[in-house]
């Protein structure tokens, strides 16, 4: 039992140690993109934890996978501590950190992060006091929840029964894995609702980490065009804009009469051009003069060869997607399952290469936060990039520096959608180690006896766990039964996946025919939706 405890605390203090790093991080991150001018301290927290829990519950996936692996030994059999009822203890502990973190991220997305939403948009009012500001908050606040109290009841009374079909060994099982996580209706409506939330997260990560996946390499390969260069150009805009409106002013000086409406017109967006380019100079003749753009310039190898690594990475993830989602279409138990599948037919590079690192300890953890991570940049890449959209509204940009209050909190929720999707992402990507880990079980083996010795010997051979396995001798992790609990999310989200790689390869072609962006793409444009900030900032990639 002393034993027990041991690796317990063990997983529990790797985790501890995680929290630590991603609050430094999530503190980093958001402090990077805020508005100089417009920050709140409020806001700033909020987006802070909001990006935090997220991130923390995805830390709790390779916990989860190290105490189910670590029960067992190499050679199939349990280790002395790990009887029936240690097994369970550990399993409810993970059980009950899942279920504190997912409801923290409940309230986060349908109280917390809405209200604090709307009381700055309507401080953005003029002559609107303090108490109608909360009073709207918590008007629209409330809308929210009661999406979540409906999500919530239909969780809790949606019928879990998987059809099946008659003699049918597959299905008993599918039945099981169902079964397995309990039919507690508070916990049915906790994981509906999460699934929900991982749902929106999917839709995300298909429009912003897929594209991001292919614009991030490819812009750290390609670089950004000469400051130089393009001050030449805008300086030749300049001139050029200048006799346009000097041509326009003249009409009216020569007879005395005012100026027609389309050339008021002309000359009205000719001014706002004007202006846009002057913003545009001293944005380029700082960064023209920055120390920074030097010492970049100065890191460029460097840049190719991270972008020839993340290509790399994203290839290899987009391979080992396709090779999953193939296993599943070809072997799995169907649609009506959510396209389990039992056991691994088609491997791929990371399911073969995450239980070999397991062995080694903590090197799978360091992948696993890695490959977090890595989404987590490229999905960062996406969004700025792209900016935050409602259908064909801009609603959003989201730049280093200058990120309104708001567009903070949007951003900080669509990456925690993103992050929650993220556990499934990395099922998907090593089906096998996150449902057992690197769990074996005892096979047994009739083996005929040799140098003229008759009869037969019965031995017991280690095998790999899957979903062949007898149900007391490989323990099937918790982070797998929450992510199909209800079949029809599972069939969800295996037709993202396929989306997911449309998108990536739409994104890669559309990466390669653009060409290098501007050294202020983002900062200055007509149409941006954000409050413009002439103060340049001092980080330029």
């Amino acid at each position: 039992m002393a034993a027990a405890s041991s690796e317990l605390l063990t997983g529990w203090c790797l985790f501890g140690l995680s929290l630590l790093a991603i609050l430094a991080f999530c503190w980093v991150y958001v402090r990077k993109y805020q508005s100089r001018r417009e920050s709140e301290v409020i806001s700033t927290i909020t987006a802070i934890f909001a990006l935090a829990i997220a991130l923390i519950t995805s830390a709790l996936l390779p916990v989860d996978i190290f105490l189910v692996s670590y029960m067992k030994n190499q050679n199939g059999t349990f280790k002395e501590w790990a009887d029936a009822n240690v097994t369970r203890q550990i399993e409810d502990t993970v059980l009950y950190g899942y279920y504190t973190l997912y409801s923290i991220i409940l309230f986060s997305v349908f109280l917390w992060i809405p209200f604090v939403y709307f009381y700055y948009e309507e401080k953005d009012e003029d002559d609107t006091s303090t108490c109608s500001q909360f009073q709207t908050a918590l008007k629209y606040t409330l809308g929210f929840l009661m999406v979540c109290a409906v999500l919530l009841l239909i969780g809790a009374f949606v019928p879990l029964d998987v059809p099946q079909k008659r003699n049918s060994t597959e299905w008993e099982k599918v039945k099981f894995l169902f079964e397995e996580l309990g039919s507690s209706h508070g916990l049915a409506a906790l994981s509906f609702s999460i699934s929900s939330l991982t749902l929106i997260g999917m839709l995300a990560a298909v429009t912003y980490t897929a594209y991001g996946m292919s614009a991030l390499p490819l812009n750290l390969i390609k670089g950004t065009r000469s400051p130089t260069y393009e001050r030449l150009e805008n300086t030749e805009d300049i001139e050029e804009v200048e006799q346009h409106i000097l041509r326009i002013k003249s009409k009216q000086c020569k007879d005395g009469r005012p100026l027609p409406t389309r050339d008021r017109r002309n000359l009205q967006q000719l001014e706002e051009r004007l202006r846009i380019l002057r913003r545009r100079e001293r944005h380029l003749e700082f960064i023209e003069k920055s120390c920074w753009t030097k010492f970049c310039g100065a890191m460029r190898p460097l840049k190719i060869i991270w972008g020839v690594f993340f290509i790399l990475v994203a290839l290899l993830f987009t391979i080992s997607l396709f090779l999953s989602n193939l296993d599943k279409a070809l072997h799995s138990a169907g649609i009506n399952s959510g396209f389990i599948i039992l056991g691994t037919n088609l491997t791929n590079p990371l399911n073969m290469l995450l239980p070999v690192l397991q062995t080694v300890f903590p090197l799978d953890y360091i992948l696993i936060t890695t490959i977090i991570m890595y989404f987590i940049f490229t999905s960062m890449a996406g969004i700025r990039n792209m900016g935050i959209w409602f259908f064909w509204i801009r609603l959003y940009k989201i730049r280093r520096g200058k990120t309104r209050p708001q567009a903070l909190l949007f951003l900080c929720m669509i990456l925690l959608l993103i992050v929650l999707h993220t556990s499934y992402m990395i099922y998907s990507l090593a089906p096998q180690y996150v449902m057992y880990g690197s769990q074996k079980y005892l096979v047994q083996r009739n083996m005929t006896l040799v140098d003229g010795q008759p009869g037969n010997v019965t031995i017991y051979v280690p095998k790999v766990c899957d979903a062949d396995a007898p149900e007391d001798q490989c323990t099937i992790t918790r982070t797998y039964l929450f992510l199909h609990k209800f079949w029809f999310f599972s069939a969800a989200y295996y037709f993202g996946n396929w989306a997911f790689i449309a998108v990536f390869l739409i994104g890669l072609i559309v990466s390669c025919c653009k060409g290098k962006k501007s050294v202020i793409e983002g900062e200055v444009d007509e149409d941006d939706s954000d409050i413009s900030d002439d103060e340049p900032y001092v980080y330029y990639g």
